[in-house]
């Protein structure tokens, strides 16, 4: 487990599926992920077992609250790319709703980007969020992201059509 005064992070288990499920299937928190679908519960078994494969691209995370052990969200690195040494910084909190917070979200991310800089020797960390997730533009602000780009009207939600930010942090911007 990796951990911090706050959250660790441990390997997902096979009994957080219904409630990863649950919080991923929230319209609330499915906006901003995406894949916006409604997921049942043979495409979540698919994903973990995809997710928990030995020869998988993905590092997935549970995230708990360490006094109670109480599963707060899912953090990971996706799409790690071994040859540009990069991956998809992924994360969310969907304990009591709070989707990206000031507390747990940010003890998390910054143990994924530790493991992502020194365990897996990446080179740069990246995420893609939408122009509309405020949240998460004030969090990888906090963590020291970059915004590298934007792609203009990319993702379609609630007929409107908003804007791909793309985001990244290097290891040398941690130096």
């Amino acid at each position: 487990m990796l951990k911090n005064e706050t959250v660790g992070l441990r390997a997902i288990e096979e009994s957080d599926l219904p409630q990863l499920m649950d919080w991923r299937n929230k319209p609330e928190l499915r906006k901003y992920f995406r894949g916006y679908d409604e997921i049942n519960t043979t495409n979540q078994y698919q994903w973990f077992k995809s997710v928990t494969a030995s020869d998988s691209k993905h590092k997935m995370f549970a995230i708990v609250k360490l006094d109670t052990n109480t599963l707060l969200g899912a953090c990971g690195l996706c799409y790690i790319d071994s040859i540009n040494h990069s991956a998809d910084f992924s994360i969310y909190i969907g304990y009591n709703d709070l989707y990206i917070d000031d507390i747990y979200a940010i003890h998390a991310a910054n143990l994924m980007i530790d493991y992502g800089f020194k365990v897996l020797n990446l080179h740069r960390l990246w995420a893609e969020i939408y122009s509309f997730d405020e949240k998460k533009k004030i969090f990888f602000n906090t963590l020291n992201f970059n915004l590298d780009g934007t792609l203009r009207e990319t993702y379609r939600y609630d007929m409107k059509w908003y804007d791909s930010l793309f985001y990244s942090l290097l290891v040398t911007d941690k130096s």
